[in-house]
């Protein structure tokens, strides 16, 4: 394309270069404290901290926290300060518009924030709104700016919403703002359930929202101006939830450990749960307050779904003593192939270089001879979470399905994983919406185009379960 190097040479808007200031980031104190502590949550899980595609996690860990809390160090006014601009009102006119009373709405600002509950971040759709007054008005992209210091901190819904409504109502005096969030929680079963649970509810959502000034009142006429803008993205005041229940249906750990109670539940790990402690410590928060007191073991319970255990070698057993999957049903041809396919198995993993969820759907496709029943889905669908459930990659993921699948069959097989990554929306890139896929050919695919196009033409258009 005939592009020099020069070309590449970018610089943000300070002057920096991308990545300019990570090393200072891991020289500092905080960031080899969180690292030291991540060390200890992979030793707690099994895993050999000097193995090759985890011995950079702890630092890659540490860096996603604290880019993902860094809101504790931003202040409010630095933002609003400035940004502050001189806008008449009507004239000589009955109503209210411009810089006195006119309604102002930034819509579908989307963020992520961290569960304060659990530590796994969760999708926002914010849209935030206020009525000037005193003839000034503030740059737009201050409202979603200052939403953003709050988001990047541990969170609730309400508090996210109560306290961007709050920093805004006092950083530029308007007559009202309002906040409304859309929030999705990551709702990860663990691997007895999965089994079980075929039509597990992958996330769980709420619709919270906060009112100052001409707001407070959630009856107010403001209310119906700033919802009736917002009808086309289902937020209607019904579906708003009250103060008290959002706390009770939020977060799935802390609702799985009201429901089970506490005698009820396996004590985790105390050397994990002092890792998690100290790492909160580490992002600028008070570990000893209200809402932490149960963070470090709600997030040391779900770790250990992808404990390195013996896992693998029973389910190698297993396979292997299966015979006769592929069972006539009548006349039979090996001469003969048809293609089958099982799609849409659900799966959900650990990314092992974040520490990070990711879910999806995997689709897998085999040659079957004429005459013989496909293999049953839950066998497949075994396969499948008998993979996920560990840290992995994905690529490495959709490589052991399809090796499995063809040891069964004796060859053929196709597979394709499409996933939605925690860490692509959590971390600096903030790709939210974006989904992942991966292709894993063996046998007979390898060799023909068209039975590869046969079969991802079956594939469902969409099927990952991305919020955005």
């Amino acid at each position: 394309m005939g592009l020099d190097g020069d070309h590449f040479c970018l610089e943000l808007e300070d002057g920096t270069k991308p990545g300019g200031n990570d090393l200072g980031l891991e020289k500092e104190p905080k960031t080899i404290a969180i690292e030291d502590a991540v060390k200890v949550l992979l030793q707690g899980l099994g895993e050999d901290v000097n193995r090759e595609g985890i011995k950079k996690t702890p630092l890659r860990v540490a860096k996603a926290l604290r880019e993902g809390t860094r809101g504790y160090k931003q202040k409010v006014k630095d933002i609003v300060q400035g940004a502050l601009f001189p806008e008449v009102g009507l004239r000589d006119r009955v109503g209210h518009a411009g810089g006195a009373g006119g309604l102002v709405i930034v819509r579908d600002l989307d963020m992520f924030s961290y569960c304060e509950s659990c530590l796994l971040p969760f999708q926002v759709k914010c849209h935030v709104g206020y009525v000037p007054s005193g003839e000034q008005v503030v740059g737009l992209s201050k409202l979603s700016r200052v939403a953003d210091i709050f988001a990047k901190r541990l969170q609730d819904p309400q508090r996210l919403a109560d306290e961007v409504c709050s920093a805004l109502h006092l950083g530029i005096n308007p007559a009202g703002v309002a906040v409304i969030l859309q929030c999705w929680h990551i709702h990860f079963p663990n691997l007895e359930s999965v089994f079980h649970d075929a039509k597990h509810q992958g996330w769980i959502t709420v619709l919270v929202s906060s009112g100052s000034g001409v707001f407070e009142n959630e009856n107010a006429d403001a209310w119906c101006d700033f919802l009736g803008l917002l009808k086309f993205r289902g937020v209607t005041a019904d579906r708003i939830l009250t103060r008290d229940s959002e706390k009770k249906s939020w977060c799935p750990s802390y609702s799985s450990s009201v429901a089970k109670g506490s005698s009820e539940l396996i004590a985790p790990n105390p050397r994990m749960v002092a890792a998690i402690a100290s790492i909160l410590g580490s992002l600028g928060e008070d570990p000893s307050r209200k809402e932490l007191l149960e963070t470090p073991s709600h997030f040391v319970r779900w770790l250990m779904n992808f404990q390195n255990t013996e896992l693998e070698m029973k389910f190698n057993g297993f396979t292997c003593g299966i015979k006769d999957v592929l069972k006539p049903n009548g006349e039979c041809s090996h001469n003969h192939q048809q293609l089958h396919a099982e799609l849409s198995l659900s799966f959900w993993s650990q990314c092992e270089h974040h520490l990070l969820p990711f879910h999806g759907v995997v689709h897998i496709g085999y040659m079957c001879p004429e005459g013989f029943n496909p293999i049953e889905k839950s066998l497949l669908q075994s396969i499948v979470h008998f993979y996920g459930f560990k840290l992995q990659v994905q690529e490495r993921l959709t490589r052991q399905i399809a090796e499995t699948v063809s040891s069964i069959l004796g060859g053929d097989t196709m597979v394709v994983v499409e996933a939605n990554h925690t860490c692509m929306i959590s971390r600096g890139i903030e790709k939210l919406g974006s989904n992942t896929a991966t292709i894993a050919v063996l046998g007979q695919f390898s060799t023909d185009p068209a039975i590869r196009a046969l079969f991802l033409e079956r594939i469902p258009s969409s099927t990952t379960s991305g919020m955005f």
